[in-house]
């Protein structure tokens, strides 16, 4: 029998002489080394209690830094001592090429990287407004939510091929852009409100910019995906539109971080920035002078085994000096800001983030990144900063607060602070922040813990005092997967969980969730959809009133009124042990009843492979509630069947209904676009597109009384509700 490789705890962290900070979130039992052929039972961590998923406020930037080196030196060790197992499997099973850890290596190659596995490679024209009109779909009454277009019943404004793009749009028919500016970065979302835009870029190395951290796409939906933001620096441009054929810039604010989210009250907005995790120079993860390939020819043997050991060994010994050596200090967040008076630039003169006061530091070991609430005013000059060291994640808002809830994962870290993490592998903790009627810092107001993972922003809603979170626990075909509804309060610093409805649909996940008031409505499938109606009326003791099981599933809900819900998700096509997903799917459920909700109307479009941004990004599902009208993108497919996906591409464009309780959906038309032209894209999905990575064409809607305004990457289409195969107008958004 081999032996097991060594491997490091924060505790061998000590007997290596690495001191640590108040900070640390695991103890346990001394470390042996394997010198028999027998493996060692490895000790099991001390579970932290849920009063420390709390903030600790930084009294320096000592303490800072003294916490990044820490989590500097957790990943690392965690990282090597993968590399190093996997380098014993491979000898033990023969030479190979492989891919592990984020090093490739053969025959003795070893890899070095700078900055771990993770890191990656180096007054205008004004036409009147319309009496009714639709705006941004946002979770919350007066709390806006950032989008790549806005409209105020006269005007809209959006963000395509790097310009803010401003047009007249009423009357419908003569609308006709106004200004066309130029964006610094790749413009993504905007901010307007009383004759203020604020526009989110992001760096990308076409526009200048250059990694924060390894980047990715937009977080939406949070199936599979994680809140982490681009990875781009961020860019924030606020526009002067009181002359809206000639915005002027008044100010720039470059953050070494990259966007996660942000929502606007009032004239205050709260930007949720994600900063990169510290990186040292020189790091490696694979020992120099260790063949692979001629230790496998040997077979693995004591002598191997320690070999290994030995190399590895001295390679966490000098991973360790060159993080103690490192000046972290250089990787703090910082923002340059630069005031615009008369054309002429006027940099702030101190950055908010250097002092690190208003920092927070996390003690649940979970990452060494930075997020940061940053609080600024429209028309103001003044920058508050309230930031976290630790994980980002889906941030809800709503006038009085903004949480962030994080993910976490049992063994993803050294140490687990949640139960036992064998049996509640996942968790995860809830950051509240109150925020302030002007650019002042957030005030941090505690922390709580909750099994289980979030969705999204919708999993979570505050009402009367306390916060609603809906969560999954495990990962499906897992038998064991289940979810949970927790109710939680702030009480002294500590959001406390007070009541719970636990193993909620086991062997499902959660698809989408819902809260109203004191009710709730939460989806789970596996090969049904069951919608769960939750009566929150006693905070304390939440608890499902009703059931209906329905082929499907929804991935967004929106309330008609407080007795109806309509969605938008998929259809499904029941396999047995599991079931296809198919067309996307419209319903209304009557829920007046909350111990017998119905299911009144369904509409089903296209077959598998169609899709609508508006199933994965609830900004891009527009209900015109004033006039009963729903606008989707839509791309429709037919064909297909049971697992195959259509092959037809029959609609791209924008589908409008009327929508009513009593009748249900009455198509009113389509707005066309042009078929998308794939000759050129080897890579576009056309018909194949996955549940989870919505990809219409179209990409948003806008209602001015009974005009509809379809807008793809490339142009605007405008078309009365009576006529919309008809464009009254159609304007080119490309250069």
């Amino acid at each position: 029998m081999r032996s097991l490789p060594r491997t490091f705890t924060p505790v061998s962290l000590l007997a290596l002489g690495v001191g640590f900070t108040a900070c640390s979130v695991v103890s346990g039992g001394s470390v042996g080394q394997s010198t028999s052929d027998e493996p060692d039972e490895p000790d099991e961590p001390e579970v932290i209690t849920v009063a420390q998923s709390a903030l600790t406020p930084a009294a320096s930037c000592d303490e800072v830094e003294a916490l990044l080196r820490e989590r500097l030196k957790q990943h690392m060790l965690k990282s090597v001592d993968a590399i190093r197992e996997s380098t014993l499997s491979r000898i033990e099973q023969g030479c190979d090429w492989y891919f592990d850890g984020g090093v490739v290596a053969s025959s003795g190659t070893g890899a070095t990287t700078g900055g771990g596995p993770t890191s990656p490679a180096a007054g205008g024209d004004a036409g009147g407004e319309a009496a009714e009109y639709s705006t941004t779909n946002t979770q919350e009454a007066d709390v806006d939510e950032a989008d790549f277009i806005k409209n105020d019943g006269g005007h809209v404004y959006l963000l395509a091929h790097g310009k803010l793009q401003i047009f007249d749009a009423w009357p419908a028919a003569e609308t006709h852009r106004l200004a066309s500016v130029a964006i610094e970065g790749e413009p993504k979302k905007l901010f307007v409100h009383d004759k203020r835009a604020l526009v989110y870029s992001s760096l990308t190395p076409a526009s200048g910019g250059d990694y924060t951290q390894h980047p990715g796409g937009e977080c939406t939906y949070g199936y599979d995906c994680e809140f982490t933001g681009d990875g781009w620096p961020l860019v924030v441009t606020e526009l002067d539109l009181s002359d809206l054929s000639a915005p002027t810039v008044v100010r720039t604010m470059k953050f070494s971080g990259s966007l996660i989210n942000a929502r606007r009250i009032g004239n205050v907005v709260h930007t949720v920035v994600s900063s990169p995790e510290p990186t040292v120079d020189g790091l490696s993860w694979l020992p120099d002078g260790i063949d692979a390939c001629a230790l496998a020819e040997e077979g693995l043997n004591p002598g191997t085994v320690d070999a290994v050991n030995d190399a590895f060994d001295a390679l966490v010994q000098e991973n360790l000096e060159l993080i103690d050596a490192a000046p972290l200090d250089l990787e703090l967040p910082t923002v340059e800001d630069t005031i615009y008076r008369d054309g002429v630039a006027h940099p702030r003169g101190d950055d908010p983030f250097a002092g690190c006061e208003n920092y927070y530091l996390s003690n649940t070991g979970d990452g060494h990144s930075f997020l940061s609430v940053v609080s600024t005013e429209l028309g103001g000059e003044g920058l508050g900063q309230t930031t976290v060291v630790g994980k980002p994640g889906a941030v809800y808002a709503n006038a009085g607060s903004l949480y962030v809830a994080s993910r976490h994962t049992y063994g993803e870290t050294y140490g687990w602070f949640y139960d036992d993490g064998k049996a509640t592998p996942e968790a995860t903790t809830v950051h509240q922040f109150a925020l302030r009627d002007s650019a002042t810092p957030s005030a941090y107001m505690g922390s709580g813990v909750v099994k289980g993972r979030v969705l999204n922003q919708f999993a979570m809603s505050e009402h009367e005092g306390y916060l609603r979170v809906a969560t999954t626990t495990g990962h499906l075909p897992d038998p064991d997967t289940h979810n949970t509804v927790a109710s939680m309060k702030l009480e002294g610093g500590e959001i406390v969980v007070k009541g719970v409805a636990d193993n909620l649909a086991p062997g499902e996940d959660i698809r989408s969730v819902r809260f109203h008031g004191d009710v709730g409505f939460m989806v789970t499938f596996k090969k049904t959809d069951p919608l769960f109606t939750l009566d929150l009326s006693n905070p304390e003791a939440p608890r499902v009133r009703g059931e209906l099981k329905i082929p499907g599933f929804s991935t967004y809900m929106h309330m008609i009124d407080p007795g109806h819900v309509m969605s938008i998700g998929y259809d499904a096509d029941d396999q047995g042990d599991f079931a296809f997903f198919q067309g996307i799917m419209l319903q209304i459920f009557d829920v007046t009843n909350l111990d017998d909700p119905k299911l009144t109307h369904k509409e089903v479009i296209g077959t598998r492979g169609s899709t609508s941004d508006a199933a994965t990004d609830h900004l891009a599902f527009n209900y015109f509630a004033q006039r009963g009208l729903l606008g989707i993108p839509m791309v429709i497919c037919e064909g297909g069947g049971g697992g195959q996906f259509g092959d037809a591409m029959k609609f791209s464009g924008l589908l409008v209904y009327k929508v009513d309780v009593d009748e249900g959906f009455t198509s009113v038309g389509g707005v066309p676009h042009p078929l998308p032209d794939t000759s050129s894209d080897p890579y576009y999905a056309g018909c194949s597109s996955w549940w989870t990575q919505s990809n219409s064409y179209v990409k948003r809607s806008v209602f001015l009384e009974d005009y509809v305004y379809s807008v793809s990457e490339d142009e605007i289409r405008v078309a009365h509700v009576s006529d919309l195969a008809s464009p009254a107008a159609v304007v080119s958004l490309a250069p």
